[in-house]
């Protein structure tokens, strides 16, 4: 079913849910040390990294699921259902696009900015050294290039999996409910404000160092500003496949994926690159494929239209 006029009481509730949630658990990070200075909980993982995996990344579908308790929503259209039959082709273009999207950015920043790649993989190297010798053992004859191989492989067939538990958190409260409350206004009116609001939900990790760090020129302040961006190049692309597909787990797989691979271009840094720039893409030009992929999305006459699917 699709959404016909605005129902602003849910947006309003659901937001509430969604930033309250999320921002009072940034809270805690801050007060807690931060991103950086977070009390250990067990083996590597810090109370920030629990939080931010969990409560964080989850307060979207919190927010769906007590915004429909509070106002008696139901779930009617939830879109749970995989409505593969009808939708398969998203859920492959979301397996395997973002990824292709992810490294032709970092290609393109490389090719702007040649001075910070490096060949050679010096810091891949120096850390699988670091690695090596806290465990006590000498590092064996492993050629860098074939770690990035394998990552890259891993980040293309295997992440789009492994990190979609984390990632329903998010979709399922942006694109399976906040994004068809918005549609009535149009799909592209949808896509910005949908750009603009999952930017501004990420302020308070950005601003403690989540993505771009802390020593790039403009930082903190800067830092958001580019995450609404690429939000909203990012979020048309899982925008579009939810509404192509009927259902909220291509977008769940694409998210996944550009998880799983958006540090490749990290890999290739020597020097200081503002982050804000790439090779990630995070950065305004290493999103590059995301964003002409939105621009494409936009011109097409049907391109943000909701496609009816029956089960």
């Amino acid at each position: 079913m699709v959404e016909t006029k605005i129902d602003v009481k849910r947006i309003i509730i659901f937001l509430a849910f969604a930033f309250g949630i999320a921002w009072a658990c940034g809270l805690v990070i801050y007060l807690t040390g931060g991103l950086v200075n977070s009390p250990v909980l067990f083996g590597n993982f810090t109370l920030a990294l629990v939080l931010m995996a969990t409560l964080y990344m989850g307060a979207p579908m919190l927010a769906n699921i007590l915004t429909r308790l509070v106002t008696r929503e139901g779930w009617a259209d939830a879109k749970l259902r995989p409505q593969f039959k009808r939708g398969w082709p998203y859920w492959l273009a979301m397996w395997f696009l973002p990824g292709i999207l992810t490294i032709i950015g970092a290609g393109v920043f490389f090719l702007i900015f040649p001075q910070f790649f490096d060949p050679e993989l010096t810091q891949l190297t120096a850390m699988l050294e670091a690695s090596a010798a806290a465990a006590g053992q000498a590092m064996p004859p492993i050629n860098p290039w074939l770690i990035v191989l394998v990552q890259s492989v891993q980040g293309l067939l295997i992440s789009p999996l492994i990190n979609g538990l984390f990632t329903f958190g998010e979709e399922f409260g942006w694109r399976a409910y906040l994004q068809p409350k918005l549609m009535p206004l149009g799909g592209r009116k949808a896509m910005l404000l949908m750009g603009l609001i999952w930017g501004v939900w990420h302020a308070p990790a950005i601003l403690m160092g989540h993505n771009y760090g802390l020593n790039y020129p403009g930082a903190p302040w800067l830092g958001p500003l580019a995450m609404i961006w690429f939000c909203f190049v990012i979020g048309t692309m899982l925008g579009w496949a939810t509404l192509k597909a009927g259902s909220v787990w291509p977008a769940v797989i694409g998210h996944a994926a550009i998880n799983g691979i958006a540090a490749i271009g990290a890999l290739f840094i020597q020097g200081n690159p503002n982050p804000l720039l790439g090779p990630t893409p995070v950065g305004l030009v290493a999103s590059i494929g995301f964003s002409l992929l939105t621009l494409v999305l936009f011109l097409l006459p049907n391109g943000l239209k909701e496609t009816e699917l029956n089960s």
